[in-house]
């Protein structure tokens, strides 16, 4: 009875911890930090679509030399990286305990919550590592790691048709990113109440752009990976930089490419909006 009594007291310990102001901080600036990324990315986009790129990467590594190149850059890079470690914590209490909201407990939600502690864990290591001095790490090649991995995958048996589904899941979470932008889901997850008029307008502007260039872009990079798997051919595997320079290529020309890098400009003004009114 006593080691019942302990146990449910330790989970109970571990259960305020995860509400606990610490970790409700530290999910915050996650948020700041993801968003200073997806701005930079939204800017080096706008760069290369009036030829003005200079080689730079539209991507997250790209975004990681513009931070590093700045003064004092590797602090920078360094409070990014605990900032987005920050992120992972949250995401991982939400795993374990359930997110806020009346349906936080459902199992997809808190499946969801597991696979994002995964992906922001990745990316602060990453972040970390680059501002370690790893810089193959953080700034590597979006578009060489594609076709790497792409090229891997379609040499294992079934090769073509697990390419073929990442692609259509990649291409499919694209989709749904859009359309629950474009519906405002991003409502139930934040305090509108608190927010003026002005505020709530400029705040559902950032988030139904942000969102909608963001699911495009997860769009486009699963379909060439569709692509890559049907013809088997690595190379048609697309990173997110080269997926943002394809918007260039399409018959309105660079216009496609300002738009979605704007929008990507815009997430990282959400991002900063979650980081003030996100119910964490």
């Amino acid at each position: 009875m006593a080691t019942g009594s302990a146990t449910t007291q330790g989970i109970g310990q571990a259960r305020r911890a995860a509400r606990s102001p610490a970790v409700t901080s530290a999910a915050r600036a996650g948020f700041v930090a993801r968003g200073v990324i997806y701005l930079l990315i939204g800017v080096i986009s706008l760069r290369i679509a009036f030829a003005d790129g200079g080689g730079q990467q539209a991507d997250r590594g790209g975004a990681l030399g513009e931070v590093a190149a700045k003064p004092f850059g590797v602090v920078l890079l360094w409070i990014l990286g605990v900032a987005l470690a920050g992120m992972a914590l949250w995401r991982l209490s939400e795993a374990v305990f359930g997110q806020a909201g009346a349906d936080g407990q459902k199992a997809s939600k808190r499946a969801m919550a597991a696979g994002r502690c995964v992906f922001y864990g990745f990316v602060s290591y990453s972040v970390l590592s680059f501002a370690a001095g790893d810089s193959g790490s953080g700034s590597g090649s979006s578009d060489k790691k594609s076709r790497d991995v792409t090229a891997k995958a379609l040499e294992w048996p079934g090769g073509q048709w697990i390419v073929a589904v990442a692609g259509l899941v990649v291409a499919g979470a694209g989709v749904w990113i859009a359309v629950r932008a474009i519906m405002r889901k991003f409502h139930k997850h934040m305090k509108m109440s608190e927010m003026s008029a002005k505020t709530r307008k400029v705040v559902d502007f950032v988030g139904i752009l942000g969102g909608t260039a963001r699911g495009a872009v997860f769009a486009a990079a699963g379909a060439f990976a569709v692509t890559a798997a049907v013809r088997h051919e690595p190379g048609k595997a697309k990173g997110m930089d080269d997926t943002l320079r394809s918007f260039a290529d399409t018959p309105v020309g660079p216009w496609l490419l300002v738009l979605v890098a704007v929008g990507l400009a815009a997430f990282g003004v959400f991002s900063w909006a979650n980081a003030r009114w996100r119910r964490v």
